[in-house]
Order: structure tokens, then sequence, then C-alpha cells
């Protein structure tokens, strides 16, 4: 072996553990009172193991090159599992392909590893492009199931146009989170489906999902805002009608689409759900997430949805290569605490953390959206009117 490549492997192999075993991701100062965010990512592009990345033999790979480079990590599912914090990363690679790969935590909040190899994803009959974005849900039908985007080209796309696409929602399940079983895409009658998530139980004897039926690949069209459906079985799922629960409305965080985030959080005032939405700026989209309950006997029944966004990229959150972007599709309930996963700008991943009574405080008591300026001045004089006394 060569000076070179030994000195070189020993400086990455320091490196890499530095970062990996950081022991303790401090909370930032004050916060907003609803949540806590911390100082550093829990995963980026650097936390890929080394092996994955870098042919490791001196005789093949005698300047140490990195062989399969890594562009990102962000967007994970997330689940409690034999009491370790895990979450299914959206890995991409600088060949833009992405894929899932599940990191543990003994804390939730540092210290994420990635497993020693990633997803293997089984494949159906019309091979994946490209996937992303899984949804965790442990079912009570007693299976862990992944809700993703699964990519494929628009077959009747010109050929001069290699940008068209057609999503739909892939599902695989498991039991062990090691041995994964594909299933049927969903069916649905939407030209395009993306954010599809699992309600974690039973309804009336049936699955139910909560869909975003689209019109096109990147325009949500006449289509877009937060439906449920339901299928009788997974292993044949297919939906016949999709409710709308959470609309696009006009000038709102959620005004040009919106999207489910993780599985909705059962509490005893109702389902929590957190969610994406999405608006025009001169600058591009800008995503933010945003919260809503619904009734815990009737999902379909909106009962709070506090005005404006819940969370949005704020710092150098704002960077990255979908700039300004917030995106959270899992989050862990651990007794009274929540762990809130988040990608920022399409980059690396963050948590912020709070607890249940929190979140149910900020859904029952932030003040709806009345939609139009003057309402929201009027909020505002209301609570300075409730404060009267209490100090300024």
């Amino acid at each position: 072996m060569n000076n070179y490549f030994q000195s070189r492997l020993e400086a990455l192999r320091a490196e890499y553990d530095r970062l990996i075993q950081r022991q303790r991701n401090e909370k930032q100062p004050l916060g907003n009172g609803v949540y806590d965010r911390y100082v550093c990512p829990i995963l980026t592009a650097a936390h890929i193991p080394l092996h994955w990345r870098y042919d490791l033999n001196p005789e093949s790979n005698p300047y140490l090159m990195e062989r399969i480079g890594v562009n990102a990590v962000f967007n994970a599912g997330a689940i409690k599992w034999n009491n370790s914090f895990v979450v299914v990363a959206r890995v991409e690679g600088v060949d833009r392909k992405s894929f899932f790969a599940i990191a543990e935590s003994p804390s939730g909040i540092d210290r994420f590893r990635f497993w020693d190899k990633p997803i293997q994803l089984p494949q159906g009959n019309i091979p994946d492009t490209n996937v992303y974005d899984m949804r965790l849900v442990a079912h009570e039908d007693g299976w862990v199931y992944g809700l993703f985007c699964t990519e494929r080209r628009d077959p009747h796309a010109p050929e001069g146009d290699q940008s068209a696409a057609i999503a739909q929602c892939g599902i695989i399940r498991t039991k062990d989170l090691v041995n994964w079983e594909r299933l049927p895409d969903l069916q649905s009658n939407s030209a395009q489906q993306r954010n599809v998530v699992l309600h974690p139980e039973f309804v009336k004897g049936r699955y139910a999902l909560y869909t975003r039926p689209q019109d096109s690949f990147i325009e949500a069209g006449k289509g877009g805002g937060i439906a449920v459906a339901y299928t009788e079985s997974m292993e044949n799922p297919v939906v016949h009608e999709e409710v709308i629960i959470s609309p696009k409305v006009y000038h709102t965080v959620y005004e040009a689409k919106n999207g489910q985030g993780p599985a909705p959080i059962k509490t005893s005032i109702g389902w929590i759900h957190l969610a994406h939405g999405v608006r025009h700026t001169a600058a591009g989209l800008r995503y933010v997430l945003y919260m809503f309950a619904t009734d815990l006997m009737d999902i379909t029944k909106v009962i709070y949805k506090p005005g404006g966004y819940f969370m949005a990229p704020q710092d150098e959150e704002r960077i990255g290569d979908v700039s300004n972007v917030v995106f959270c599709n899992g989050w862990i309930r651990d007794g009274g605490n929540v762990y809130i996963y988040y990608g920022s700008s399409d980059t690396r991943m963050h948590v912020a953390t709070t607890t249940v009574d929190q979140l149910v405080d900020y859904v029952v008591n932030t003040p709806e959206d009345k939609l139009t300026s003057a309402a929201s001045v009027n909020a505002i004089l209301t609570l300075i009117e409730h404060n009267e006394g209490h100090g300024r």
C-alpha cells in the first residue's frame, strides 16, 4: 500500500469518525415555543459510509478517488424501532438517481449512522427510473409499510422532451426493516400521484390513504389538495374516489399545491396532521410546513386549521439544490415527545423536537387564516386586547 493512499485513507476515516461520533447536537437558542430546532443537520452527503463511495483497494484505486459520488441526503421517513430512532432517507447520487437508505440514532437528534448497505428495492413489472420520499407507517394490520414516489418517463412524451415524467405511488412492506416485499403500485383515477400516505388504523375495515391528485408532473392543475381515499386491500390497492379535505387556496401558503407529510398522530382532540404547502414567489416555488387536525371518528372532517405556516426554511436551510424549501415526510412520537424530521432545500436532513401537548395547543389555539389582510389585522387586535393588563 503506497504512502499517499494510506495517509489519505487515514484522513478520510478520521474526518468521517469525527462527524459520526459527534456526541451532542445543541438546541438553537430560545425558539418559538412550539418546537426546538437544532444547530447541526442530522444527515448530509458526508454521512454516507466511505465504502459506498470509495474503492478501498489500493491496487485498483491508487489515488483513492471517490468512485460513486453522493449529492444529497434528505426527505426521510421515520419510525421508532427496537428502542432506536430510525429514518429511511432519500439519498441522491451525483447521477441524479435517488435511492433509500436506513440510518439509526440512539437519541433521535445526533449520532445517526447508516446501516451497512442501502435498501435494495424490489422491482415490479415496470422498473422504477427514480424513487423518493418514503413515508413509513406501522399499520395495525401488523406490517410496516413504505409508500414512496416512483417516477418513470412519460411514454407519450415526444423524443425531444426528456423531462416529462409520470409519478405514481409505489408500495413496499416489511416486518423487520430488512426484507421488503414489493406490492403493486396504487391505482387511482388521477393522472399523477405523489405524497401518498397510509393512515395507521383501519377505517370501517378498510385501508385509508391520504392522496394528492395532480394533473401533471409539476403543476397540480385542476387537481391538488390533500384527499382521503379508501382501498379494500394493500395487495391490490385501488381507490375509486378521492375526497379533498385540505384544498389549495388563493393567497395562502398552499396556493400552488400541497400534500400530506407523515402519517397523522392520534391525540385526545383528533388526528394531528403535518403537511407541506407550496406557493409561487418571484424567486420560484417556496415550500413550507403547515398543520391541521381531523376528527377522531371521521378523518375527512377538518376540525382545526391554524393559519399560515408551522415551519419555514431559515438561515442555511434556505440554500441548496432546490432553495427555499422545507419538506417533512417523517416524524416519531415517543411517549409525549415528538421528533420532526425534515429536509431543507433538497440537500440535508434536520430534526426539530416538541411534545404532543405543544402541538395540540398550537393546533387548537392558533387563529385560522380568514383569507384577507383586514382579517389578519383583526386577529392581531384581538390578541392585543387580550393582552391588556398582562404587560408588553
